[in-house]
């Protein structure tokens, strides 16, 4: 294997060795704590922009298969860094190795390297921007790249993640109709809205309020995506005119745009949630639940003065998971209730906005 090495925007190097492909790649440094789902995670549309580092420690061993991909279209990461890397897989359902799949799509992946300093690194300093590459292995040159490239802030991913073309992705006659938008959402969302009754009509990110709402939909679901939601703009305003219009769920990116378009303000998290781990509260049932989370930015829920309730919380920081409007049929989650990976602990909320569709 070839060395391979990782810089972040602050001058730490990490040296390590690659598998994957032979590339060099730029993207925010984030960490991810899920313990397995390593193809979901990669494959999922919202880390577009991102390089993600795997806290569990052996990587690799069960391969990759068929199934268990978030988004068509290949992988979505920038970059992918783990411990120890399992080039020898062993499970039933594996059709390749990791390090084969990496390299079929273009994506750099390091291991050898120090996954918990480099953890602490982000935990303590923030999430960052950093630079992945098999080509340079010079730290000065690999360092002055990232210093020219764009804040993953400064860049709408979305328009890249997002279907061309609008689609009927599920039919089933006689059942409601919900127009979802694609700034990136997970396959799993669009099974989840398909287990429970729903036909779904795919639309893209830059569809105009008036285009969704000729397709006489029953609903609207504003999907998960990448990057920073203060930036899509277009999108922020389409979502103002579909207010009171239509009944509208809202998860993870899309939570964040009903925020903003109902007012509010967007925060940035020091460091992001991601994994399937993460404690949240619902506080009108109190029940907890075991979630899957993968975001940096938060609406701060007291910025919208009464529009909205608070309706989930996160155990581990306290911050904002959920919100429903006080007078119309919105609510929207921050966590990812249909996990792919994780825990399955919060696929209710896909039954509530059915029983609110009627």
């Amino acid at each position: 294997m070839k060395k391979a090495m990782l810089v972040l925007k602050d001058g730490t190097v990490f040296e390590g060795l690659s598998f994957g492909a032979e590339e060099e790649n730029i993207g925010e440094v984030v960490f991810n704590t899920s313990i397995t789902g390593y193809q979901e995670i990669i494959t999922d549309p919202s880390y577009k922009g991102q390089i993600v580092v795997m806290t569990y420690t052996q990587i690799g061993n069960y391969g990759v298969n068929e199934e268990d991909i978030e988004s068509s279209g290949g992988l979505k990461v920038e970059g992918f860094v783990v411990r120890e890397y399992k080039d020898y897989p062993s499970n039933w359902r594996s059709k390749e190795g990791l390090g084969e799949y990496l390299k079929k799509y273009g994506v750099v992946g390091i291991h050898g390297i120090d996954t918990r300093a480099l953890t602490k690194h982000i935990r303590d300093r923030g999430a960052q921007m950093g630079i992945i590459s098999t080509t340079d292995l010079d730290p000065v040159s690999l360092h002055k790249k990232i210093l020219a490239h764009p804040d993953i802030s400064d860049i709408d991913h979305v328009s890249t993640v997002s279907s061309r073309h609008p689609e009927m992705h599920h039919f089933q006659d006689g059942s409601p109709l919900c127009v979802v938008y694609d700034f990136g959402v997970k396959l799993s969302i669009l099974k989840n809205l398909k287990r429970v009754g729903f036909s779904v009509y795919l639309v893209p990110a830059k569809t105009s309020a008036e285009a969704a709402l000729e397709l006489n939909p029953d609903c609207i679901l504003l999907g998960n995506g990448p990057g920073d939601p203060r930036i899509l703009r277009y999108a922020v305003e389409n979502i103002k005119k579909l207010i009171n219009k239509k009944p509208l769920f809202g998860i993870c990116l899309g939570h964040q745009l009903i925020g903003l378009a109902l007012g509010g303000r967007i925060y940035k998290l020091k460091f992001g949630h991601h994994g399937g781990n993460h404690p949240v509260k619902n506080l009108k049932t109190g029940k907890i639940a075991i979630t899957a989370q993968n975001h940096n930015y938060c609406v701060d829920i007291s910025s919208l003065k009464g529009q909205v309730r608070l309706t989930h919380k996160n155990l581990y920081d306290g911050t904002e998971e959920g919100m429903e409007h006080v007078e119309y049929p919105i609510f929207s989650v921050q966590h990812h209730p249909e996990a792919g990976p994780g825990p399955n602990d919060a696929l209710d909320v896909f039954e509530r906005f059915r029983q609110l569709v009627g």
